[in-house]
């Protein structure tokens, strides 16, 4: 990689202005010190409860190894009610949080001991599920049963918003468009294999989820449809702490994983380490009709059978060395490496316009040997100043990537009669090695002026080189194997960009405003070796944005916003290399796209009840030359499916989210999401818009029973949606779980069954002007897992 530098001053004037999130949008925070009043000396880890002045429980938390705490809360009149075992419990005087007084600090809260002696301390704290704001949702993970033993791809099938199909690919309200970040930073593991890649990652490593529908310009503007940021675990308590799961499940699914901490003084030690084995059995049938010039009509009948077994080993280790509590250095370093194991088994059956006339049959097998290792290096520093909300980030991130792919390709050809047709057999190989370095270096700085105002700025350079060196050959008669033409090259991509952003806001009365804008210059060359064709791109972009906050009342708020996104094609999106697992069936990229722009808008609204909180959004997106798979298929029947640039894409919807408390033992949330598209295809010769309605549904319930029971039960629904050739038919699934907590609440028994009606079915039809195909497909069976977790002083 030879990386050009590149300057950039951006800019600093702008106009309306203020980012509001929850924590300012009716809510406020209420802070102290628990101590001993004997001798007062703090008492860490001290639990912290909130309570309405009805008696329920809104909010809490744990008071960290110097007995200081912090909790958020809504506006209202609550009482805190302080715990320490060993210690008699404290009852506060009721207080009023507003947003006249909305940071109150409650002073020293001293405990007395109890006349009971205890031998041991056991303390939990618990968050919610969701927690929700104007601009953005955050999920905590450990909350969701519905995660324990799976990945992080089947985290965010459970998230509000997203939606995964059976191929493990991602999209937030009905976009595949959308970034997806670890811990703020991009992933090897989203590289080469997009979102599916995710299924390498155990959901007991992910601490939370970010879903930012329409960020400001603090985010890179990659994503059409907006960031998903999944925020590994890691504690910084004083001692030493932990968590460990072990799993076992059907189909085969073995696994452990741990989470350790360990801090004294001003080093903080921290790792994570999850190894897993798999095995993922799956199947898919295609019908294809191809209509000939002749008058008559080619049909495939295609049985797909596979089994897929991997191997994953996940370690990240690190340590924050803390020069003070507001200045923190961290180093980190992750190791991931997924072996796996691919045998699939394809099945041809062709006829000549019914499924009467049979012409015979072509069995084919892929056997797959595949390596994935890949290492991240981060070391980044955090300095908050004197003034609150005052400070300096600063990251640099080595991401390397390897993946090797060796694969053997064996078909035979049978008469309708099943004789075998010797001279028509195939004997392919294909050997496809890819790699990755990419180096990330961001600064961001915060500033408060005045009251409330702000102003925040920041740089980021990202040098990306990757390579795909691939070559496919076919044995001859004579028994060598000689290279297909065109399946021997070497594709190089080469990708800078550099970044830089401003945003300033503000606050008036009831009103909160925020502008920002980001510059950004990218560079991006890809290049053919042996066939030595070069396509060199350079653009420079401006993504302004706006968000528009109006506090209502102090529970009731509304939020407008607006920005402006790109997504650039990618690597998968851009390399010619050709996926010969289907000998009818090609796969590849196209190294002639151009990146697609939109503009979106939000209208956004909260309310807070005492038992509920609904969020319900109104938006709109602008898309031009939106990036799209399309498939063409030859008079021979042999499919081609490739990303085009199509003319762009309108769509608008409206989405609802709430949870709501029904009782002590039952909680429940949902998501509904409505929207409607419109597709220009007419460069790709579609005359007519195609249109399309869809929608799609979430609902969990929780129950907590006595004895530490707890039950879920999760309702899926993902409507049928046109596409730009066809029809991707709804999908329906239900999920259980079950868990038990045991050894004095420390540990638990977890039983998950994912997809229990074994519903959860990717169908599909695709039509162009010569062919109709319909394909159905499950790579992701009916998962049952049985987990152990086990909790060292957390």
């Amino acid at each position: 990689m030879k990386p050009k530098y590149l300057f950039f001053l951006l800019i600093s004037a702008f106009l309306l202005n203020s980012h509001l999130t929850l924590s300012q949008q009716g809510r406020g925070k209420v802070r102290g010190l628990v101590q001993d009043k004997s001798n007062s000396s703090p008492l860490p880890f001290a639990t912290i409860g909130i309570y309405s002045e009805k008696d329920s429980l809104i909010g809490g938390g744990i008071s960290d190894e110097n007995g200081k705490f912090s909790v958020d809360l809504p506006f209202g009149k609550f009482y805190g009610l302080v715990e320490f075992m060993g210690y008699e419990a404290m009852k506060t005087e009721v207080f009023l949080l507003s947003r006249e007084n909305s940071n109150l600090d409650l002073g020293s809260l001293s405990l007395t001991t109890s006349a009971e002696n205890l031998d041991e301390v056991v303390v939990q704290g618990e968050k919610t599920i969701m927690e929700l704001s104007l601009d953005k949702r955050i999920f905590n993970v450990g909350k969701d049963l519905a995660n324990t033993g799976g990945t992080a791809s089947d985290i965010l099938m459970n998230l509000p918003s997203v939606a995964v199909d059976p191929e493990g690919n991602v999209r937030l309200r009905g976009s595949s468009n959308v970034r997806i970040l670890i811990d703020g930073k991009p992933s090897g593991l989203v590289s080469f294999k997009g979102s599916s890649g995710l299924r390498q990652l155990p959901a007991n490593m992910v601490d939370r989820v970010e879903v930012i529908t329409n960020p400001s310009a603090r985010y890179e503007a990659e994503g059409m449809a907006g960031v998903i940021n999944i925020i590994l675990k890691k504690d910084s308590k004083q001692g030493f702490n932990g968590s460990f799961e072990v799993i076992g499940g059907y189909p085969k699914n073995l696994g452990f994983t741990a989470n350790l901490n360990y801090r004294k003084n001003r080093i903080n030690w921290f790792i994570n380490y999850g190894l897993a084995t798999r095995r993922q059995p799956g199947r898919s049938e295609l019908y294809q009709e191809v209509y000939n010039e002749d008058g008559t009509t080619s049909i495939l009948l295609q049985n797909n059978v596979l089994d897929l077994k991997t191997l994953n080993n996940n370690l990240r280790g690190g340590l924050d060395y803390f020069f003070n509590e507001n200045s923190v250095l961290t180093l980190s370093y992750l190791w991931r490496r997924s072996d796996a194991h691919r045998i699939l088994d394809i099945r041809y059956e062709d006829y000549l316009n019914t499924t009467s006339d049979f012409l015979g049959y072509s069995l084919r097998r892929q056997d797959e040997t595949e390596d994935e290792p890949n290492k991240e290096a981060i070391i980044s520093y955090k300095r908050r100043f004197e003034q609150k909300g005052h400070e300096l980030n600063a990251s640099f991130t080595y991401l390397n990537y390897w993946e090797r792919s060796d694969q053997i390709y064996t078909e035979f050809q049978f008469t309708p009669e099943e004789k075998p047709i010797p001279e028509n057999d195939l004997v392919q190989t294909s050997l496809n090695d890819e790699f990755e370095n990419q180096y990330l270096l961001q600064v961001d700085y915060v500033k408060p002026f005045s009251n409330k105002g702000k102003l925040e700025t920041g740089l980021r350079t990202s040098f990306r080189e990757m390579k795909n060196d691939y070559l496919v050959q076919e044995k001859n008669e004579s028994g060598d194997f000689v290279t297909i033409p065109g399946l021997d090259n070497v594709f190089l991509y080469d990708e800078n960009i550099l970044a830089a952003y401003g945003i300033v806001g503000n606050e008036s009365g009831k009103w909160s405003y925020q502008a920002g804008l980001r510059a950004e210059h990218t560079d991006v060359n890809t290049i053919l070796v042996e066939t030595k064709e070069e396509n060199p791109r350079k653009y420079t972009n401006l993504f302004p944005s706006a968000h528009l906050t109006f506090n209502l009342t102090e529970e009731n708020a509304f939020q407008l916003s607006y920005s402006r996104r790109i997504r650039r094609p990618v690597y998968n999106d851009l390399s010619p290399y050709v996926t010969f697992s289907d000998q009818r069936n090609f796969f590849s990229g196209n190294p002639d796209l151009n990146p697609e722009y939109t503009d979106a808008f939000e209208l956004g609204h909260i309310k807070y009840f005492e038992k509920a909180t609904l969020f319900s959004t109104v938006y709109f997106r602008n898309t031009v030359d939106k990036i799209e798979r399309i498939r063409q298929v030859n008079e021979d029947g042999f499919s081609v499916t490739l990303p085009y640039n199509l003319t762009g894409e309108k769509s608008y919807g409206v989405e609802f989210s709430g949870d709501y408390k029904v009782n002590s033992w039952w909680k429940l949330d949902f998501n509904a999401n409505f929207f409607h598209a419109r597709i220009n295809a007419s460069n790709i010769g579609q005359l007519e818009i195609r249109t399309t309605y869809s929608w799609l549904f979430r609902q969990t319930s929780r129950f907590t029973f006595g004895k530490g029971w707890d039950l879920q039960l999760r309702a899926n629904y993902d409507a049928k949606q046109k596409t730009a050739q066809g029809i991707r038919k709804g999908i329906f699934f239900m999920d259980f779980s079950a868990s038990k907590r045991i050894l004095q609440d420390r540990g638990s028994l977890i039983l998950n069954i994912t997809d229990v009606l074994n519903s959860r079915i990717s169908r599909s039809i695709i039509e162009g002007e010569n062919f109709y195909t319909d394909i159905e497909s499950q790579m992701v069976r009916r998962q049952t897992n049985l987990t152990f977790a086990y909790r060292l002083k957390q």
